[in-house]
Order: structure tokens, then sequence, then C-alpha cells
């Protein structure tokens, strides 16, 4: 495999998480580990880590960041992350996706050829908290860029990629942003072997 580019992986876990009751929604468990531990472990090979969002509990040598104002959405938060991106690379990624894999991030990565790369889902929505950047265009697009992300990332150069979901196994971007989608992502997590 060629040698790609370091990253810095920028995770962002704030939010209000309102549908789940305000709930510290990337500390929930799924599958005996916290969601925002999973993303982590699917970034391992990253160069450096930010989780952007309130104090919580990370691993060593994960650096913690509040976007301003707090709860700012994703535009403030990516804002607050970049700051701390040392590398031409960066990985952006929503704190609540417990099925993401290394692979698919490693994939993302070997796709970026314009200015970004990112996942789409089956029904042909791009995930704009699951993709790979070349981060001084990213910093630029955000630096004074509307409060919607999808407006914000309009002008960049961006390479779509839809992962090969194995029969049976659950979709990198599910996330869990209500009590129900994380009951079904706790009930698929409970049948996968290991």
């Amino acid at each position: 495999m060629d040698q790609l580019p370091p990253y810095t992986a920028v995770v962002l876990a704030g939010g209000r998480a309102e549908r789940l009751g305000g709930a510290d929604k990337p500390q929930l468990q799924v599958g005996g580990r916290t969601m925002l531990d999973a993303v982590l472990d699917a970034v391992a090979d990253a160069r450096a880590w930010v989780v952007v969002g309130p104090p919580q509990p990370v691993p060593p040598g994960v650096v913690v960041v509040r976007e301003e104002p707090p709860a700012g959405g994703p535009v403030a938060a990516l804002r607050a992350g970049l700051r701390e991106v040392r590398t031409d690379v960066v990985a952006v990624l929503a704190g609540d996706l417990p099925f993401l894999t290394g692979e698919v991030v490693a994939d993302l990565r070997r796709q970026l050829r314009g200015d970004g790369a990112l996942v789409v889902d089956d029904d042909g929505r791009d995930q704009l908290l699951l993709g790979v950047w070349r981060t001084e265009p990213l910093r630029a697009a955000v630096a004074d860029g509307p409060p919607a992300l999808h407006r914000a990332l309009r002008g960049l150069d961006v390479d779509r990629h839809r992962p090969r979901v194995r029969a049976g196994a659950p979709a990198p971007w599910v996330d869990c942003d209500t009590p129900e989608e994380l009951a079904r992502a706790r009930a698929v997590a409970a049948r996968l072997p290991g």
C-alpha cells in the first residue's frame, strides 16, 4: 500500500443531544464501549486527535477543545478543532458513529484527490461528518463561512465514497440521534461477533 500522508482526527462531540434528552451522547455505550471510543479506535493511526465539545473522558494524548459559542454547531466546532491541526490532512468525524472502522477512514484517505473525500450513504446523502479533507481549504471554507456546514463546504472540490457494507454488517455512517436509533445500534452491536 502506498504511504498515505499523516493526518489529524477532529471529532465533533458537542451538541445538545436534545432528541436524547440532553444526554452526553458521545459517552453513551454501544457494544460495550462509548461511541467516542469507537470513533477514536477507528483513527488510532492518526498523528494527533482533537475532540471538540464539553470536557469529557478521553484517552491520554487526546486534546479536548470547546467551540465558541458552546454548542454553536458544526462550523463553530470545526473552526475550534482546526486551530489544533498541524497536518496537511484532517479526518472530520461525528462523535456518535459506533460502527466506524479504520478501513473506512483509510479508504477515504486513499481517495483524497481534491479538497475532500466524504462518505455517501445508501440514500445518496453526503455524510459531512464522515470525511477526510485537506486542512487549508477546509480551514478557509469555515473561517468566515455560513453557520450551515453544507453551505460552508459548497465551494470545495469533494470526492464521494460509497463504502461496501457486508451483508448483515452495520453501515459506518449509522449514528445515534434518537433513543430509537441508540436502541437499534445497541441491538445490532449485541449480535456482532466478538
